[in-house]
């Protein structure tokens, strides 16, 4: 038998009273992609971070070519050639493309007998390497001027400049539409048949079923199943996954009320939103349709005009969007949450003025309130207060929506609201979004993900070039082709 690239036997991990993982044999072999799925808590982020060297097992063992292994730090783990890229991108943001893929190690040049970084060679090796993803940016654009599906791709190929002999992906197509899914996976492949053993975390389950070798389901810290490849359907890892069948959600058709928000400014991007309505954006990278929903929450500093309920009001900042009654999720959840901050703390932070009353917080109310959000949402485990950065990053997001929840607002601005987070956790926020509507408020919500837009929408914007260039209704039935042509694809 071939000997495994890495693993772990008999790995447990405890945090406290919270039990992440218990006797977690698993291996990758060189030439193998193998998929690592379960629900969020599942252990499955806690088994990759013992692999990449952040944590250190309770008990049990890692190994790298069936040799024990014990990584102090990160640092060693790199050294024995596992390379980890994970969900939440690190890259500077002050530095552009090329520095950031070759940090640590720049191409070097002699002037007067003194070494110094040669720009020239960095930029080319920065165009090659991006090149294998089918991604061309100026070089010297720097990082904070990119989206962040972008970012990701700058990421992938840092890890893929290193050469290593174990690529852990955590969650990498989570922001990606399908053409940039397209490249990473041929390029994935180039590196499978070099030799490199493959880890791939994922909740999109068809893309399991379609190109992993092999895969492990996790549930409860404890591995549930392990399957070959054509031995397993998506149905089966839902079932593996939670114990339990997740029924499809129908999107019932909505009767739009009155008008809860509409961009009056003239633009070729104006929104107009009601009551009781979902709305979708969709459109490929670059195509402006992120920037609507920051545009509309006051982020960039761009003053707009928008009518709230039937009144004109002017926009200059998020505080101002709060006030309105805006909330917004954003694409990365470190924009979203104080991760330093509890679970509790970050679901009451935009409703402080919302409990207090005569100068004091009434504590007792906020809690009371923390305690329905997180069973609503299911956020797991139920300790309102543990640090946010200490859980998953699907039941981040959920924190996310709560604290929204929490303030009542009246819209909702998802951008990719369901990224990172596992099957059933989907359906249960495809609900939260749909019953939101019912209530009578509205949600623009902006996805890569075309079938997810048709599942939950009333309508979808197309847009491409920073204008809208079709609107689709359910009630006319939504086309693929009639969208994909709309936004340029």
């Amino acid at each position: 038998m071939t000997t495994p690239a890495a693993g772990t036997r008999g790995v447990s991990k405890r945090f406290g009273a919270t039990r992440a993982l218990d006797r977690v044999d698993f291996d990758v072999l060189p030439g193998e992609l193998h998929a690592l799925v379960g629900e969020n808590g599942a252990g499955k982020s806690t088994l990759v971070r013992i692999l990449s060297g952040v944590h250190r097992p309770d008990a049990g063992e890692v190994t790298v070519d069936d040799e024990l292994r014990a990584f102090d730090g990160p640092r060693d783990a790199i050294a024995a050639g596992i390379i980890t890229i994970p969900q939440e991108l690190r890259l500077v943001p002050a530095l552009s493309v090329a520095e950031n893929l070759t940090l640590g190690d720049p191409p070097l040049r002699r002037t007067l007998g003194v070494k110094v970084i040669d720009h020239t060679r960095m930029r080319q090796q920065a165009r090659e390497q991006l090149a294998q993803l089918e991604f061309a940016p100026d070089p010297d654009t720097r990082i904070s001027r990119l989206s962040f599906a972008e970012r990701q791709l700058v990421a992938i190929a840092k890890a893929l400049r290193r050469r290593c002999r174990v690529l852990i992906l955590d969650e990498p197509t989570a922001a990606l539409e399908s053409r940039e899914i397209e490249r990473l996976f041929a390029v994935l492949a180039r590196m499978k048949s070099q030799g490199t053993a493959i880890i791939y975390v994922s909740h999109r389950l068809d893309e399991v079923v379609s190109f992993a070798d092999r895969c492990t389901v996790l549930r409860d810290g404890r591995v549930a199943a392990v399957r070959q490849r054509g031995a397993f359907k998506t149905a089966d890892l839902v079932e593996a996954m939670t114990g339990r069948k997740v029924a499809q959600i129908d999107a019932e058709p909505l009767i739009p009320g009155a008008v809860v928000l509409e961009d009056v400014t003239d633009r070729p991007d104006a929104i107009r939103l009601h009551a009781n309505e979902v709305i979708g954006l969709a459109g490929l990278l670059g195509s402006g349709a992120g920037n609507v929903l920051r545009r509309i929450f006051g982020i960039g500093g761009e003053k707009i005009e928008t009518r709230r309920s039937g009144a004109v009001c002017r926009i200059t900042s998020p505080g101002t969007a709060v006030r309105l009654g805006i909330g917004f999720v954003p694409d990365e959840r470190r924009l979203g949450l104080v991760m330093n901050l509890s679970v509790r703390d970050n679901i009451l932070l935009p409703s402080l003025d919302l409990l207090t009353r005569g100068g004091h917080l009434d504590r007792a109310k906020g809690d009371r309130l923390v305690g329905q959000l997180m069973e609503l949402l299911d956020i797991r485990p139920r300790q309102p207060w543990m640090r946010t950065a200490m859980l998953s990053g699907g039941n981040q997001q959920k924190v996310i929506i709560a604290k929204w929840l929490a303030r009542q607002v009246g819209v909702l601005l998802l951008d990719e609201p369901t990224q990172g987070i596992d099957v059933a956790a989907k359906a249960q926020i495809h609900a939260l979004i749909r019953d939101f509507a019912k209530r009578g408020g509205g949600v623009l919500v902006r996805s890569s993900d075309l079938d997810e837009l048709a599942l939950i929408c009333d309508g979808i914007l197309a847009l491409h070039q920073g204008r809208i260039t079709d609107r689709l209704q359910r009630s006319e039935g939504f086309s693929e082709k009639r969208l994909h042509a709309a936004i340029g694809g």
